[in-house]
């Protein structure tokens, strides 16, 4: 069993999917968990063949947002169905079944996140991320298309 520790040395005990996240990841943070949830807002609209474009770049933290994605819809690099761009956003757009469905951070939560986050606070914020409404978190467009995906 894998349990975290707030800042305050109080045990944290993690959500069952979050355990599994955290020993994906090797650690967790709040933007692995942003990527889990969009992963799964595209995974939960789009059935069957699904690929992923994702606008954080390489640089740490904002990338742990691509294994979030990753680990919830089944965009990965080794099956080449997920590509980065290097823009530096929070913001993800999947794509399948004839919908593009586009996922951003609200800038308000990332300069909360990027504001409060260390590695003492990380885990907590991150648990409280999990627990949020996805409305509070994200700008989520639905677009159907023939033509991308």
């Amino acid at each position: 069993m894998i349990n975290g520790y707030g800042n305050s040395g109080a045990m944290i005990e993690l959500p069952e999917d979050l355990k599994i996240l955290k020993r994906f990841h090797g650690h967790l943070g709040p933007y692995v968990v942003i990527g889990y949830k969009m992963g799964k807002i595209g995974r939960q609209k789009i059935n069957g063949k699904i690929s992923a474009i994702v606008r954080t770049g390489t640089r740490r933290p904002l990338s742990c947002i691509i294994d979030g994605i990753q680990f919830s819809s089944s965009c990965t690099l080794g099956k080449g169905n997920i590509s980065i761009i290097d823009d530096g956003k929070a913001h993800a757009t999947f794509a399948g079944s004839g919908l593009v469905i586009d996922v951003m951070l609200r800038d308000e939560i990332k300069k909360l996140i990027d504001s409060t986050m260390s590695r003492d606070t990380e885990e907590k914020i991150a648990v409280e991320l999990f627990h949020k409404d996805n409305d509070e978190l994200f700008i989520v467009r639905e677009i159907e298309s023939t033509t991308f995906g």
